[in-house]
């Protein structure tokens, strides 16, 4: 069966699969937060998805072919979605979205540290992440020595929390 959309407009079509108000947060999940779990993703969500909105999502997402489902080794009963790398591509998105929304919206400090570091770090810490995405979901191995940006982003994050909570 052969999707149809409203028009071919690329923002259209870019809407059709990721505006709704839970996808990209899936994928944000996943992504900056190595979610890779159904339960991980319900129970650490910061905007408390339902679970059926997040079933249903997760669905839509593997049929749209950004995200892959595959069942966990370790649990038979669990699956392990996987980023594809049409969802990869989405992270220099994600770094203006978190630029745009510092900039104009009243965002909490422990919650834009990653986009604040993502939008100084730039196109060149962009690909650096997308590669250790790519590496996480899509097997790719990488050379020595390659950056960790997700370790340094997430050690940010802990670092004001941390600091939040002495002062």
């Amino acid at each position: 069966m052969e999707a149809s959309y409203r028009s071919g407009c690329p923002i259209n079509l870019t809407l059709e699969i990721l505006g709704d108000r839970w996808s990209l947060i899936v994928i944000r999940d996943i992504m900056f937060g190595n979610r890779r779990h159904f339960r991980e993703l319900l129970q650490n969500s910061e905007e408390r998805i339902a679970s059926n909105i997040l079933a249903d999502r997760l669905k839509r997402l593997v049929e749209c072919g950004l995200l892959t489902r595959a069942d966990d080794p370790t649990h038979k009963q669990k699956a392990v979605y996987s980023l594809t790398e049409m969802a990869i591509d989405l992270v220099p998105l994600f770094a203006h979205m978190g630029a745009w929304g510092r900039k104009h919206l009243p965002v909490s400090e422990e919650l834009s540290i990653r986009a604040e570091l993502l939008e100084n770090g730039g196109a060149a810490l962009w690909e650096d992440f997308m590669e250790e995405l790519r590496a996480k979901h899509l097997g790719k191995v990488l050379p020595p020595g390659t950056p960790w940006v997700l370790g340094r982003l997430t050690d940010a994050y802990l670092e004001v929390v941390d600091r939040r909570k002495e002062g």
